[in-house]
């Protein structure tokens, strides 16, 4: 059965999927060690290290509805080539990087072209897949992240990400790779790729109009921007706290088989909790997944014996794969056709949470780092559980909604 789909997932999907796991893994042996770097070896205040990597994110949010909406306009093929040239550009740019204002502005330039290459290549693997076969599409797109994170920390770790700029070098590399591919791709079948013209896509304030006035998905938006704000701590605050605290030695290398754990335990839960799962509509796991990172921010804050730590990352990460395992079911679900690379551009602005993360983070460990976990983490996981409301209230409309539908049918 899982074979024979296999089969019918479109080359370029395949192209997607595979050069997501291959940049996933370069991304992850640097980005993550990006704050312990410019901590302990730049010696730069976690406050204003918590700044930079927020950056990103801010960069990211700023552009992210523009992202998704220019490949509704001029196609995926045009944005995908360009965003994924100069995201190489940026990696080398990180590799060359030498003052702090340096680390700043390349930040910014790698959220800027995450969030254009991102939504356009989730619309696009949307467009090439038939609707019985997204649900497996977008797992398999999940899984290849997580493939490339299992192993990226540890090879980071091994090439001295948190002492050297090497491994950008790598990573840059490997995008120029991952386009020269797309080129051919493209080239191969182009006669496959949906048509579209300028009339078909929304002009830009009917964009922004439709996405803010739809009552399923802002709620969604506002909740899973606290979501992301609970994930983007274990990359951030988490692994400058591992280094900072006096109450954990080798923080660092701690930190990167944190990571490698985190990315094994999606592999082994996905598919049975996608499994599960799929029986319900996708606002559901959304809410299950808020409680348990919430719950293990907790445990972090808790956590000064190894057993401790790592149980707060199977919690996390169970967690995690409830939040990301059907969002991108939610809004292929929710949105019109044409509009798909819209809202999967807009849905971008949740890294808000992200922007936020690393800012607060950096506050509070900069005041209760070398005093109490506890005092750090539990603000933090009351912030992420506001969103719990507002999926509530997501997960009311929506089913009040697809009830109406089935009555007129």
């Amino acid at each position: 059965m899982l074979p024979q789909a296999f089969k019918q997932i479109h080359p370029l999907a395949w192209t997607i999927i595979v050069g997501t796991m291959f940049g996933r893994l370069v991304t992850s042996m640097s980005i993550p060690f990006l704050a312990i770097y410019l901590t302990s070896s730049m010696g730069v205040s976690a406050t204003l290290t918590g700044v930079i990597v927020a950056a990103s994110s801010l960069a990211g949010v700023s552009i992210s509805f523009y992202g998704g909406y220019i490949s509704d306009r001029i196609g995926r093929k045009k944005v995908l080539l360009v965003s994924v040239f100069c995201w190489a550009a940026v990696f080398f740019g990180f590799a060359a990087a030498s003052e702090i204002w340096m680390f700043f502005v390349v930040n910014v330039l790698n959220g800027l072209c995450r969030s254009v290459f991102e939504p356009a290549s989730r619309a696009l693997l949307s467009d090439t897949t038939p609707p019985e076969h997204k649900l497996l599409v977008f797992n398999l797109r999940y899984a290849a992240i997580n493939i490339g994170v299992v192993f990226g920390p540890i090879i980071g770790l091994r090439l001295g990400s948190a002492e050297s700029m090497f491994p950008f070098l790598v990573a840059g590399f490997v995008y120029v790779l991952y386009g020269l591919v797309l080129i051919m791709q493209f080239a191969a079948h182009a006669d496959a790729l949906p048509q579209r013209s300028t009339a078909e896509a929304p002009k830009i304030r009917e964009a922004f109009a439709v996405t803010s006035r739809d009552r399923i998905f802002l709620p969604v938006l506002i909740g899973t921007t606290f979501c992301v704000l609970g994930y983007g701590h274990f990359s951030s605050t988490l692994a400058q706290y591992l280094t900072l605290s006096p109450h954990i030695a080798n923080g660092k290398e701690l930190f990167s088989y944190m990571l490698a754990m985190n990315a094994a335990v999606v592999l082994l839960v996905q598919y049975p909790i996608v499994k599960t799962v799929s029986r319900y509509r996708p606002v559901v796991p959304l809410i299950l997944g808020n409680v348990l990172v919430s719950a293990s921010l907790l445990m972090f804050g808790l956590g000064h014996s190894l057993a401790l730590l790592l149980a707060g990352v199977f919690v996390f990460t169970v967690g995690e794969v409830l939040l990301f395992t059907m969002m991108d079911m939610l809004i292929d679900r929710i949105a019109k056709p044409q509009w798909k690379g819209t809202y999967f551009g807009t849905i971008g602005f949740n890294n808000v949470g992200s922007v936020a993360a690393p800012i607060v983070g950096g506050l509070l460990l900069d005041r209760f780092a070398a005093l109490s976990g506890f005092a750090v983490f539990a603000p933090l996981a009351l912030l992420t559980a506001c969103g719990l409301p507002f999926l509530l209230a997501a997960h009311r409309r929506l089913t009040a909604r697809e009830a109406a539908e089935a009555a007129r049918i």
